[in-house]
């Protein structure tokens, strides 16, 4: 039996998902989980654990990291009411405002990611940034009938590119921009990358046969 890929990758992600907020749940209690611990809450084993966490230090983090973002960045989306422009912006200026201590497990939470000695995760399962990806597509959201899928998923995965702790670092360490510097170049990139996807679709759109008759 064949599985459409992206019900494959959203199943992926929804484990995920539920490893971190066991983790979080564990964590907010005061306690400090173990793996065991975890894969319980979860409901999952702990060589489930591992597929998608290598280091238990990232699930740690990534837990961490979530616990101390999650509130502040869904109230800003869902302040912008239905506008998706206006919900993107709001979710970019809620990731800049990240306190120094959050910014610090972020850059040891991609170290971790990217120095991981050769350890893989499941096949198919990104080795950060679910919760990104979750964000924008919860910002998008008022968008998604104007996009046909494939455009849809492309400005997801470019915004993706623009947002978070990587464009983070990058404004900060190659580009030497201030805070407010780094998060007004992330909304107008953001911003233009809505737009452009806008523009395509219904430049797609009319240039369909039969569009001009129906107008």
């Amino acid at each position: 039996m064949n599985v459409n890929p992206r019900l494959r990758t959203a199943q992926k992600r929804r484990t995920r998902k539920a490893i971190v907020d066991a983790a979080i749940a564990l964590l907010a209690r005061g306690e400090t989980p173990t793996v065991n611990d975890v894969a319980a809450a979860a409901d999952v084993s702990r060589r489930t654990v591992y597929l998608y966490f290598p280091s238990f230090d990232q699930l740690l983090l990534d837990a961490t990291i979530g616990a101390l973002s999650q509130a502040s960045v869904d109230r800003a989306i869902e302040q912008a009411s239905d506008d998706g422009e206006a919900r993107i912006e709001h979710l970019v200026r809620a990731l800049h405002h990240v306190s120094p201590e959050v910014e610090r497990l972020g850059r040891s939470l991609i170290r971790l990611t990217v120095d991981g000695n050769g350890a893989s995760t499941e096949e198919g399962v990104p080795r950060r940034g679910y919760r990104r990806i979750e964000w924008i597509e919860k910002a998008l959201s008022p968008l998604r009938e104007r996009l046909d899928p494939e455009r849809w998923t492309q400005l997801v995965r470019a915004l993706a590119m623009v947002i978070g702790w990587e464009a983070l670092i990058v404004q900060r360490d190659v580009c030497g921009l201030s805070p407010t510097e780094g998060e007004g170049l992330s909304v107008w990139a953001a911003n233009a990358l809505v737009r452009a996807a806008l523009d395509d679709e219904r430049e797609a759109r009319s240039s369909k046969p039969g569009k001009q008759n129906q107008d």
